[in-house]
């Protein structure tokens, strides 16, 4: 492992069990990871103000603030909500292995500790941590206005894009957290389609979300559309002389929509989706669906900028 790795492989461990704390930072400190010790959950969240960990291992029984709350306090600081948490416990029981993923943990391990199990663990968390961390800097890269969900409907995550849009709107990250579960409820209920849109209404601005795709782990990814601005399909249209069905097609195909889903929101086959394809290739100048895309996607954002100014 080399000395980049090591210094940003840093893992907080928060125990308040000398012996315990020994043998992890022995194990950790072999395996070339950095270790920063809190014996207590106040001290843990003092720590994490000022540094951010890769990964944190925390006791969940510990006198005063338990793990549980403990874990509950620093996913609620932005620098940490992507943060794996792992928990240490020597419960079992259905219950307490609930209340630690409910209060923000990835997994837990039973104490005492096995150091293999432990190692294996940690690099497999802060492997996905970063494959995570990767994908979301790629989106906000992308000059897209994404936001995502828990399946709960629970605010989790926007591009910098999102943030901008939602702000004209008047809408807060505050608002979000307190009300987008709300606003998201008929979007989870049972016989939804979810290839309607929600609108959400702020004062004279309304806003759409645009289901995009739902992720491994659960997460729901949304597309925010302001209503004022010009609208896809008519850039589509006028940019590319396309027709309308075309430019129907040409909208949802860069929205990552398959031909089969395609068919079903535009309520036509897939031969058919396959005949405009071919003259949406030709009229764009490409050769494949991708570049048909990314074609379309920089096409909407230039108009919708220029809209903006």
């Amino acid at each position: 492992m080399t000395s980049a790795q090591q210094k940003k492989d840093l893992v907080l461990v928060v125990d308040d069990s000398p012996d315990s704390l020994g043998m992890i930072n022995d194990t950790l400190d072999e395996a070339g990871l950095t270790v920063l010790v809190a014996l207590e959950g106040n001290q843990a969240l003092n720590i994490t103000r000022s540094i951010t960990p890769d990964i944190i291992l925390m006791d969940a029984l510990m006198p005063g603030m338990d793990g549980f709350e403990t874990c509950r306090q620093l996913k609620a600081q932005a620098n940490l909500e992507h943060i794996p948490i792992i928990f240490m416990t020597g419960l079992s029981d259905t219950d307490s292995i609930l209340n630690g993923f409910a209060a923000g943990g990835v997994d837990y391990i039973q104490k005492p500790v096995n150091s293999s199990e432990l190692l294996v663990r940690i690099q497999a968390h802060l492997r996905n941590a970063r494959l995570t961390q990767s994908a979301r800097l790629a989106l906000d890269a992308s000059g897209q206005f994404l936001i995502t969900s828990s399946e709960q409907g629970e605010f989790k995550w926007a591009t910098p894009q999102a943030y901008q849009l939602l702000s004209d709107a008047g809408v807060s990250e505050d608002w979000l957290k307190a009300n987008l579960k709300t606003e998201l409820a008929p979007f989870f209920s049972r016989n939804f389609n979810r290839n309607k849109n929600l609108k959400l209404q702020q004062g004279d601005k309304t806003i759409e979300l645009h289901f995009i795709s739902q992720d491994s782990k659960d997460d729901y990814l949304f597309k925010i559309v302001d209503l004022a601005s010009p609208q896809e399909e008519p850039i589509l249209k006028d940019a590319f002389h396309l027709t309308t069905r075309e430019a129907e097609v040409l909208t949802w195909i860069a929205r990552g929509k398959s031909n089969a889903e395609i068919a079903i929101i535009l309520s036509i086959s897939p031969h058919t989706i396959n005949a405009h394809l071919a003259q949406i290739f030709k009229k764009l100048n490409v050769e494949n669906r991708t570049s048909a895309a990314i074609t379309a996607l920089d096409k909407i954002r230039s108009i919708s900028a220029a809209h903006q100014v």
